[in-house]
């Protein structure tokens, strides 16, 4: 791990952890192209002013993009995960990161590629809400 980066204590102890981040940083050299297209537009807090990280470590999972400011997870999920194992394990970390605090949004493969537009809604609909929580709004 980089001496000028602070451990954050989790769960998972830090050799584990910093071996998750290795594997993140690995993915994020490949990326499947539901994933590249989804990134093209959430990048450089060009999406509704919020910062996405991709292949983001949260305590022992990687999620494909993770917001921080807004606490939203969203996973773009292949063909594998139709499979009665992935599926169970999809439930439970699901489970895990909203015992976190955290929102999750997935997305199929397909759905990024062949509908984008929706998919963006979808997450500028939970950005916005999340943002007027913030504020205290209650009309969200």
């Amino acid at each position: 791990m980089d001496d000028d980066k602070v451990w954050v204590p989790t769960a998972t102890d830090r050799a584990f952890y910093d071996d998750i981040k290795a594997h993140a940083r690995a993915m994020r050299k490949r990326p499947t192209e539901a994933e590249k297209l989804l990134w093209r537009q959430l990048r450089g807090k060009q999406f509704n002013g919020f910062k996405f990280r991709r292949q983001h470590p949260i305590d022992r999972f990687i999620v494909d993009f993770y917001c921080r400011a807004a606490r939203l997870v969203i996973e773009v999920d292949g063909s594998a995960h139709d499979a009665l194992e992935a599926a169970a394990y999809d439930e439970a970390r699901q489970q895990f990161l909203e015992k976190q605090g955290l929102r999750l949004l997935r997305f199929s493969n397909e759905q990024v590629i062949k509908d984008t537009e929706s998919v963006l809604q979808a997450i500028s609909k939970v950005l916005c809400g999340r943002e007027a929580a913030a504020r205290g709004d209650t009309a969200a």
